[in-house]
């Protein structure tokens, strides 16, 4: 088993969250039951065993240093988790409840798996949602996060787990506007001279995965018109005219069934790319976060995010 903190250390935890709530010692002390000096003497030890100083103190009141900032955020997180625990404890763990916090990528979480999340919360009133939406690429342990959705292979380590909840094709669209102004690229070679909307990551254009003439998947890096860091800004300036996209299928099929954008090169199509779900790895998940989890795989079997 691991190490686990000595009473002293929770105590001090206590004392110093008070402490930095009531921004005075004499206050939280009142409101423990204890005496000034005793919060003094144990939020002093703590100092000393973190090595370094959480408060300011003055003789009119105490504000937090800036690592005090930082481990105060830390310290209401892992407090707010036990205060989870505890609600799943008391209610059996039959009804999900507590925060579950979710990255997932702007253009779909928007406009797929928002109603989804919100579907749940509706239905389950004590299940909370601190929802993100981010294209960049994230590590939940680093980031906070309870679990993330990403595409693209994602293995599993001994921080994190990845699990794949389906396969999804990746389709080369345009504005039926835009066609008509600047003609349909018939080859992948012709994409060079289009108006190609890329994916701005990390001061760079993400390349396209398409098929060779010899059917291998391979990068392709053309000279970007446009770069947009947002999904949903990529989708709306193709569906303006602005030039040409490569998305997920599933999340362009609804413009693409009301004819506001084409497929084209249907034959520069590669192997579908995954879609997986993602969360630090734990011997304990809290309920709502293993609820969470286990509707989206359930969900994903019924194809609903095909």
């Amino acid at each position: 088993m691991q190490d686990l903190p000595s009473p002293d250390s929770f105590r001090g935890i206590v004392h110093f969250v008070t402490a930095a709530d009531s921004q005075s010692f004499t206050e939280a002390a009142e409101r423990l039951g204890i005496t000034k000096s005793a919060i003094g003497k144990s939020i002093t030890q703590l100092e000393q065993r973190l090595g370094t100083q959480l408060f300011h103190r003055t003789t009119r009141k105490n504000s937090l240093t800036t690592e005090g900032e930082a481990y105060l955020a830390s310290c209401l997180t892992a407090l707010e988790t036990l205060r989870d625990a505890e609600r799943a404890l008391h209610s059996k763990a039959i009804e999900p409840a507590g925060t579950v916090r979710i990255d997932v990528p702007a253009f779909f979480g928007r406009s797929i798996l928002m109603p989804v999340l919100l579907q749940m919360a509706e239905h389950h009133p004590q299940l909370k949602l601190t929802i993100t939406f981010n294209d960049q690429i994230i590590d939940p342990v680093d980031a906070g996060f309870d679990l993330a959705i990403r595409y693209g292979i994602v293995k599993d380590s001994t921080d994190l787990v990845a699990k794949r909840l389906n396969h999804q094709r990746l389709a080369i669209c345009a504005a039926p506007e835009y066609l008509e102004k600047h003609g349909i690229p018939e080859t992948l070679e012709a994409l060079d001279s289009h108006r190609l909307i890329m994916a701005w990551r990390k001061g760079a254009p993400l390349s396209w995965l398409v098929k060779d003439i010899n059917g291998r998947d391979i990068r392709f890096k053309p000279t970007p018109f446009h770069q947009i860091s947002d999904g949903d800004a990529m989708v709306d300036a193709c569906v303006a005219g602005a030039g040409i996209i490569q998305f997920p299928e599933p999340l362009l099929r609804p413009k693409i069934d009301r004819g506001q954008l084409i497929k084209i090169l249907p034959e520069l199509e590669p192997a579908p790319i995954e879609l997986n779900i993602i969360w630090p790895r734990s011997r304990y998940l809290l309920p709502g976060v293993r609820f969470v989890i286990d509707e989206l795989f359930s969900m994903a079997q019924s194809n609903a995010f095909d």
